[in-house]
């Protein structure tokens, strides 16, 4: 029997697979654990344009993060911090202080643990962040960390 997998089956196949299984086995086992229907032509049709429509959306959020990631590589972020001596800032600056940031100045909400920084900030200056919007999609941020007065 012809059935399309629903949810991933170990040593059977992933989701949206169509397999061939013994009667027995599809009933007994995957029909009542609801992890596989029938291969019908409606239920294929079906699971075909499911996988369109996956592709859509993965295509359009590859497309939104692209555009971000022009937006936040043509803008400069400025973060105002309290600095003593020779512009070394009292503590370090954050990834949720940037991500903050961010959302002031260009209305955008980032998730803090999507920044990378690769070392502290503890000084005044100009810093360049890596932010991961998307699998495919790494934006280049560039912070420069002005004193608060």
């Amino acid at each position: 029997m012809k059935v399309i997998l629903t949810q991933d089956v170990p040593k059977l196949g992933k989701r949206g697979t169509i397999v061939d299984v013994s009667d027995g086995h599809a009933r007994n086992f995957l029909f009542v654990r609801k992890l596989a229907v029938e291969a019908t032509k409606e239920n294929i049709e079906n699971e075909k344009n499911r996988l369109k429509n996956i592709k859509l959306k993965e295509e359009r959020l590859l497309a939104e993060a692209q555009e971000l990631a022009k937006k936040l590589e043509e803008n400069i972020i400025k973060l105002k911090s309290k600095a003593g001596e020779n512009g070394k800032l009292y503590g370090t600056v954050t990834n949720k202080e940037i991500a903050q940031a961010i959302k002031e100045q260009l209305n955008h909400e980032i998730d803090k643990k999507k920044i990378h920084i690769n070392e502290h900030i503890k000084t005044l200056g100009n810093y360049t962040l890596e932010i991961k919007l998307h699998p495919q999609v790494i934006a280049k941020l560039r912070l420069q960390v002005e004193e608060l007065k």
